[in-house]
This record gives C-alpha cells, sequence and structure tokens, in this order.
C-alpha cells in the first residue's frame, strides 16, 4: 500500500463526511483570534496556553498538517502571515474557503510533510503542528526540515499521540483494555488485514505509534529544547480516558 497516497484520500474522505477537524471555524472563533487570544488546540481537548505563541502580529507561520479551515484562519486573524503544508486537498480548500470568507490572505501548499522541499530556508517565526504526526512512518525528515526552514528563536508546537495507546486492544464486550500490539507500531504491519480492514473499509486514515525517542530525541537532536509540556486525553469522550492521557503537547525553541 502506498501509505501517503491513502491517507491523502483518506482525509479528503473525511472533510466530505464532516470530521470533527474537518469543520470550519465561524465567527465566535475568528473574533477570540482578532482579539489576540486564539483558542487552538494541538491535542483533542486542552487549548494551547496563550503564553506559548511568540508575538503573532506579523510573524511568518506555518501551519503544518494543519488543514481544515480551523487553525489556518484563526492564525491568521491574529495579523499572522501563515502558510499552509498539508497532504489533503479538501482540506487546504477548507482553508482556503474559510479564509476568503474572512477576508485573510493565505499561502497553500500540498505536500507530505515528510518531503517539505518546496518550503524556504531560514523564514517562520512559529511551526504550529497538531496531533497529525502519527500519519506518517519516518519523524527524522519532518524534524529536520522543522530546523531548516525555522529561524533562530522560532517556535514549534505540535502534538502527539502516545504511542502505548496503540498497543491496547479493548474488548467491546467487557471494555478492558490488553496489551496485544508490540512497537514498533503501525496499522500497516501490526494489524491483522481483518482488523484494518476495519478502518480501510470506512476510508479512514491509518497510522504509526512513535516512540518518545522518535517524538523528542530526535527534534533535540537537530537544534530544539523544549520549553513546555501538558497531556491531555479526549475530554471524556473515549473510554481509554479513565487509563490515561493519550496524547502529549509540547513547546520547542529552534536555539
Amino acid at each position: 500500500m502506498d501509505i501517503i497516497r491513502y491517507n491523502r484520500q483518506a482525509w479528503d474522505h473525511l472533510v466530505k463526511t464532516g470530521d470533527r477537524w474537518t469543520v470550519p471555524f465561524g465567527e465566535a472563533e475568528i473574533s477570540k483570534a482578532r482579539e489576540g487570544r486564539p483558542d487552538l488546540l494541538l491535542t483533542p481537548s486542552k487549548p494551547v496556553p496563550l503564553a506559548w505563541y511568540p508575538p503573532l502580529k506579523h510573524a511568518r507561520v506555518l501551519a503544518l498538517a494543519s488543514g481544515g479551515g480551523q487553525q489556518v484562519p484563526a492564525l491568521a486573524a491574529t495579523g499572522a502571515e501563515v502558510t499552509v503544508f498539508d497532504l489533503s486537498e479538501e482540506q487546504l480548500n477548507q482553508d482556503l474557503r474559510t479564509c476568503e470568507k474572512f477576508g485573510f490572505s493565505i499561502t497553500a501548499v500540498q505536500g507530505n510533510m515528510m518531503e517539505m522541499s518546496a518550503l524556504p530556508d531560514d523564514t517562520y517565526d512559529l511551526v504550529f503542528h497538531p496531533c497529525s504526526n502519527a500519519f506518517v512512518p519516518d519523524l527524522k525528515p519532518v524534524w529536520k526540515a522543522c530546523a531548516r526552514v525555522m529561524k533562530k528563536g522560532a517556535v514549534l508546537m505540535w502534538g502527539f499521540t502516545k504511542a502505548e495507546s496503540m498497543l491496547l486492544h479493548r474488548d467491546s464486550a467487557s471494555g478492558v483494555y490488553t496489551l496485544r500490539y508490540k512497537m514498533p507500531y503501525s496499522d500497516l504491519h501490526s494489524l491483522t488485514e481483518e482488523e484494518r480492514s476495519v478502518y480501510t473499509n470506512n476510508n479512514e486514515p491509518l497510522i504509526f505509534g512513535h516512540s518518545l525517542e522518535e517524538q523528542m530525541g530526535e527534534l533535540l537532536g537537530n537544534g530544539f529544547v523544549i520549553t513546555g509540556l501538558f497531556e491531555d486525553d479526549w475530554g471524556g469522550q473515549d473510554p481509554l480516558d479513565s487509563y490515561f492521557p493519550a496524547f502529549v503537547a509540547v513547546r520547542a525553541v529552534k536555539v
């Protein structure tokens, strides 16, 4: 399977079916952002602290794998100069339509986050990267590219899914979780064909579990320091929430 091509069309499909991450922001969210109070998510439920943002007015911002008409128009509303880089054409179209509606100008680039050669060096003051790196098999080129395109002192904020949450199997009858899968985890190779068909038959994206070494160690090796971190869950909408928070949001600075 060409996983990048598959996930691209899967996200295009999610736009058409109205997935929560593809529904554009409305006037309320944009008004808050215009006031300098963007209410954005890197993970499912906890907003990013306002103290995490660098000055946004006139800042050059890369919204990495952030398509969907949410983060991008809100960041543009703060006065930032926003470029969105996303795999899904339909997600990018959501951004373009929403920004046009509110009178914002943005740059939209379609591409695979493991190959960002289309973006210029030493350009961005902020990279905003919500939970999306689980959709690619290798983070090394992602972090290397972020280091290349960001200015010295620029801020990277990203969210990720703990790989441990992917190793568990929930029995639908009892609700009990058991440890079933091993690292390195991927929907491509860890699941049986029958298990994987639950996702592919519904045209849902496939994911990969990245270790802490891949999420943070590789980033540190590319010249970043971590300056903030919090954990998050599904906000009570998933049975896993009663066990542990499955998501992490991180703030880092390029030094």
